[in-house]
């Protein structure tokens, strides 16, 4: 049974299993507190990466502080930002 982290924690359960992964006490709280119905809505606005453009990509890349995308292809772009 889950213990009671106090009325700003929604989801006791969840916020444990965060907590026993490794997350911290703030990530856990932020995503035991989100409605699953609400996060549901937020997602997928974005097209795959295989239709974003090179430039695209590297500036999704840059904004990550991958290294070497200069000179790395579109799919070793997409690889790279979907393992970062």
């Amino acid at each position: 049974m889950a213990k009671k982290h106090g009325p700003q924690i929604k989801d006791d359960k969840q916020y444990e299993a965060l907590r026993k992964q490794g997350a911290s006490k703030e990530k856990a709280a932020r995503i035991a507190n989100t409605s699953r119905q609400a996060a549901g809505r937020r997602g997928g606005k974005s097209p795959p990466y295989e239709e974003w453009t090179k430039d695209e990509l590297g500036g999704r890349a840059r904004e990550l502080g991958i290294q070497g995308r200069s000179k790395m292809s579109k799919g070793e772009l997409i690889d790279a930002i979907r393992h970062h």
